[in-house]
């Protein structure tokens, strides 16, 4: 389980492609403190760290993955939000968040406030606008937001500036994919409703 308050920013130095998996190679002032088999969320997706080298640990993502998160668009020299799963005896600062994709969304625009910065997505999935709640939670990229306002299928998140700099916001730009994963209470809440 993790919180959607990102630790630190990965570097993807290599990707190897083996038959329908990717395997990324990530190099990150965290590595020293990974072990072999530790989940981490990349950009609130939650992979297996399989190798530590150095600096650089790999992980992988197979196919199921790739076609259901953005991970497939990243390239090397792109930065990932990283957050390892929360420790029992840790605060919750964020919401609950699984590390597993629900949707993707596409950065429609994004409105420098002079202090702030509004984002507007676009859901791929026009069935799940049903799971965002004004002022309720949503993950974007692994980060933990609260939603600013909804028109049909869109979504907007103020973000601000030490989110901005400590996270890959700083890097998005307009057309680009992000992971979404929905509030689970909120999925919960639905899932009775069907």
């Amino acid at each position: 389980m993790f919180t959607g308050i990102i630790e630190q920013e990965g570097k993807i130095t290599n990707i190897i492609v083996e038959g329908t998996n990717k395997h990324f190679w990530i190099s990150s002032s965290i590595t020293h403190e990974l072990k072999i088999d530790q989940s981490i969320a990349h950009n609130g997706v939650c992979l297996t760290v399989v190798e530590i080298v150095n600096n650089t640990y790999r992980v992988t993502a197979i196919e199921e993955t790739l076609m259901v998160t953005n991970l497939n668009e990243l390239a090397v020299n792109d930065s990932v939000n990283l957050e390892r799963c929360m420790l029992a005896n840790g605060r919750f600062d964020g919401h609950i968040v699984q590390g597993h994709v629900d949707d993707t969304a596409v950065c429609k625009s994004i409105e420098d406030k002079n202090g702030s910065w509004i984002f507007t997505f676009k859901i791929s999935d026009s069935n799940n606008k049903n799971l965002m709640v004004k002022k309720g939670s949503i993950c974007v990229n692994g980060v933990s937001l609260t939603i600013a306002s909804i028109h049909k299928n869109k979504f907007t998140v103020a973000i601000i500036p030490y989110t901005f700099e400590h996270t890959n916001f700083k890097q998005l730009a307009k057309n680009k994919t992000v992971n979404i994963e929905y509030d689970i209470i909120g999925k919960y809440i639905a899932k009775r409703h069907i």
